[in-house]
């Protein structure tokens, strides 16, 4: 098969799982098999593009032309595979776990359910393989529409709030500021959205005035990636069930837009137009500023899922301030960063989806001693944690050791503080939830008895344990990785091929 058609099949697959699954909604088991069965394929077919990717190929594929400069095509490289695999792989894990958690929190309209995953994980992989931003903005709108029925899913007034602050807050974004920096840059290209190695508008003469309100445009139009003030509509969105905080949250929606801030910081901008523009230090400092006081909120929080929420605001500028370095060390930590915390996050979310299930827990101070009834769960939690925390052996050791690099290289001082600081802080939110459900101290009250008589169901203690595993394996396998990235990247990834350490 070639990879044309291969590009092809990535794209409608999830559009015909979302159709089996409408299909087969009168059979729970059917819905969920169609919805197993299709992920799987769609993983191969992913991993076999990878392949092409990783053999020095870029294929592509258009679609037509909307007007001039305005084609739906996609392109592929390292950078977007990686994400596509992230979010189709981790999507089998989830559709796993979800089976657990619907089924056992007796949710209601699981085939509606299953059916925007389906159009989510589309939106995302076309995010994923667009060759120019206007491919990137439609995609980016369709996982926007899709996603909106998720987060209200349950129905109630709560979700209801939630939906709404999500969509305006998305919409108004990516409409008010995302549109008018794709039309500008557009125009300033001469009727050219492609995305280039070096950078779009490398070759162009722009003041730096041009330069800088382009930027500041794209890193607030781009609100997925929940740069503060833009970044409300995530800890809202929390009130969907825990599947959708897993995926979407962690990984697909989120990641869309970070993946977004780093495509444009690489193909758009460029190192040289970058560095050049004043504002990119302004956009760093608001990254930093969102690290700090998104770890602070999120040790006020005593709802768990709350709490994780922050979390992920404070995370996802790590991926910001490393597209802002505009070096090989930033833009490798910041693309590591991507798997790193999909997988970090995302296993603290099913844990807390898993707690839910069993016990109707949602504060962590009701919480103290449940690890003696969880213990997997818990476990999970911990080496979650200190994923996200960045200590090896596990995935996030290498982003921030990276990003560290690249502040240090460029003499960013502030930026290695706040690396530093923010470190602590997740030390300080995430650590003392395992270690006082697992060792807590002498006189601790037993923990509520289960809701359900078989405590969390099978698959979402097993689902964790799976993305805990992953969290070791990606940092064992970061020199692949890092060699896979090596062409949109650049040359940093050499020194940790070579067996450099964090």
């Amino acid at each position: 098969m070639s990879p044309e058609t291969l590009i092809l099949a990535a794209l409608v697959l999830p559009l015909l799982i979302a159709a089996g699954i409408a299909v087969m909604g009168w059979s729970p088991n059917l819905r969920e098999g169609v919805t197993f069965t299709g992920a799987g394929i769609l993983f191969v077919v992913i991993i076999l593009l990878t392949m092409h990717v990783a053999g020095g190929e870029r294929p592509e594929l258009n679609l037509g032309q909307a007007a001039p400069g305005l084609s739906l095509a996609f392109k592929l490289e390292p950078l977007g595979m990686l994400f596509a695999l992230v979010a189709s792989g981790l999507w089998i894990v989830n559709s796993f776990y979800s089976v657990g958690y619907m089924r056992g929190n007796r949710e209601r309209n699981q085939t509606r359910f299953y059916i925007c995953f389906a159009i989510a994980i589309f939106g995302a992989l076309g995010v994923a393989m667009s060759a120019n931003l206007f491919t990137l903005f439609v995609f980016y709108e369709v996982l926007t529409l899709s996603t909106f029925p998720l987060v209200t899913h349950k129905g109630d007034a709560a979700a209801k709030r939630g939906g709404r602050i999500y969509l305006l807050t998305l919409m108004g974004t990516s409409i008010g500021l995302l549109l008018p920096a794709v039309m500008w840059t557009w125009v300033l290209a001469g009727q050219n959205l492609d995305f280039v190695p070096g950078g779009l508008l490398a070759g162009v003469d722009i003041s730096p005035a041009v330069a800088s309100a382009l930027l500041i445009l794209f890193a607030f139009g781009v609100g997925k990636a929940a740069l503060m003030p833009v970044h409300f509509w995530l800890p809202n969105a929390m009130v969907a069930p825990t599947p959708v905080s897993a995926l979407l949250h962690a990984v697909a929606v989120v990641k869309a837009g970070v993946f977004t801030i780093m495509k444009i910081a690489i193909f758009i901008f460029g190192t040289d137009l970058l560095e050049a523009t004043p504002a990119r230090e302004f956009v760093l400092w608001v990254a930093c500023f969102t690290m700090v006081v998104g770890s602070l909120i999120a040790m006020t929080k005593d709802n768990l899922k709350a709490r994780l929420a922050y979390s992920t605001i404070a995370q996802l500028s790590y991926v910001v301030a490393g597209a802002m370095l505009a070096d090989p060390a930033g833009w490798l930590g910041g693309s590591l960063q991507i798997a790193a915390h999909a997988a970090g996050k995302m296993t603290l979310f099913m844990c807390a989806g898993a707690i839910y299930v069993a016990t109707g827990l949602t504060n962590i101070s009701d919480m103290r001693g449940l690890g003696r009834k969880m213990p997997l769960v818990f476990i999970a939690f911990m080496i979650g944690s200190m994923s996200i925390i960045g200590l090896p052996p596990f995935a996030g050791a290498w982003p921030k050791y990276e990003l560290m690099q690249g502040a240090i290289d460029h003499g960013n001082v502030y930026l290695s503080l706040v690396l530093i600081a923010s470190s602590l802080l997740n030390i300080a939110y995430l650590l003392p939830i395992p270690l006082l459900a697992l060792l807590p101290p002498p006189g601790t009250k037993e923990p509520k008895p289960f809701k359900r008589p078989d405590g969390a169901p099978m698959p979402t203690v097993v689902a964790p344990l799976i993305t805990a595993t992953l969290c070791i394996i990606l940092f064992f396998a970061v020199g692949p990785i890092s060699k896979f990235l090596s062409p949109t990247v650049g040359d940093r990834v050499e020194y940790i091929a070579d067996g450099g350490q964090p």
